[in-house]
């Protein structure tokens, strides 16, 4: 079964991967829904939202702090 989530309105935190720079690398996460994280992108608040599985998060994190996302 899939579960779709309403996302329009939670409070989102900004990562602290992002470099915090003006159009620079801004992402957005949840915390708080048990075995999944929301990401999004700052710039595009009305964008699309990728929501990773907890296996898939440290990948996730592992791309981005090597450059490869």
């Amino acid at each position: 079964m899939r579960v779709t989530r309403d996302l329009s309105t939670v409070r989102w935190r900004k990562s602290s991967y992002s470099d915090g720079q003006e159009g620079g690398a801004c992402v957005e996460v949840r915390d708080d829904f048990p075995g999944t994280v929301p990401v999004r992108d700052s710039k595009n608040p009305t964008g699309p939202v990728m929501v990773l599985d907890g296996a898939a998060w440290q990948p996730f994190i592992d791309g981005v702090k090597g450059g490869s996302l």
